[in-house]
């Protein structure tokens, strides 16, 4: 009896380390630029993570700087076309990923600066992302 016990909670434990969670990821590329254009990167990318951080403070949404200088970034760097301040959304349900570029309303924000517009409209996204 003991050993059907102990090999019950160990299947209950190993199938819990093999199922995958449902996890968003916002990528935020970003190239190594001269100052001036380094501070303004630096600030947009300070506003998205706090965004992300405010809105999404259970950690099932993921802030990730992609740096385009990395060859170990090469594959996503391609595969989303990106370059400096490109933002994505990756959603992966189990084995599904689904990706939503955002860097339109991230120039929108960097042309406007209205970060209240911004921020409703990024969690938008995210929210329509993970669902």
């Amino acid at each position: 009896m003991k050993k059907t016990i102990i090999l019950f909670v160990l299947s209950i434990i190993s199938f819990g380390a093999f199922a995958q969670k449902n996890q968003t990821e916002i990528l935020y590329f970003k190239a190594q630029l001269p100052c001036c254009q380094a501070t303004a990167c630096n600030n947009l990318e300070s506003v998205i993570k706090a965004i992300v951080e405010k809105n999404f403070p259970n950690g099932d949404v993921v802030f990730k700087q992609v740096a385009l200088a990395d060859t170990d970034n090469k594959e996503l760097i391609e595969k989303y076309s990106a370059k400096s301040q490109t933002v994505v959304i990756v959603n992966t349900k189990k084995k599904n990923k689904t990706s939503t570029d955002v860097s339109a309303i991230v120039r929108a924000y960097a042309r406007s600066n209205d970060k209240d517009t911004f921020e409703k409209e990024l969690v938008e996204k995210i929210n329509t992302a993970k669902k």
